[in-house]
């Protein structure tokens, strides 16, 4: 059985579950670039997001890359999981 894939879809659905949006933020958008900052999330909501996907998809990740991911593509890229799928562009 292979290892579930973790997608940006994946990443905007956990974020939305554990800390919710900010008003006037468009999660459906193209935000794979966008700062967590101008998103609405802090360190502590990235944590929570941490939390719930090693949790959900069994994948571990170095916390301290965690720490310098200030988007989403850094967040997905430092879960450094080989079955992530990120959208081509």
């Amino acid at each position: 059985m292979s290892a579930p894939t973790f997608t940006l879809d994946d990443l905007k659905r956990v974020l939305l579950e554990g800390s919710g949006v900010s008003e006037g933020v468009d999660l459906t958008s193209n935000i794979l670039d966008v700062e967590f900052d101008t998103l609405g999330y802090d360190s502590l909501a990235l944590l929570e997001t941490a939390s719930r996907i090693e949790r959900e998809y069994g994948i571990e990740f170095d916390e301290a890359l965690l720490s310098e991911a200030t988007t989403p593509r850094a967040f997905l890229d430092a879960l450094g999981a080989p079955e992530i799928a990120l959208p081509v562009n």
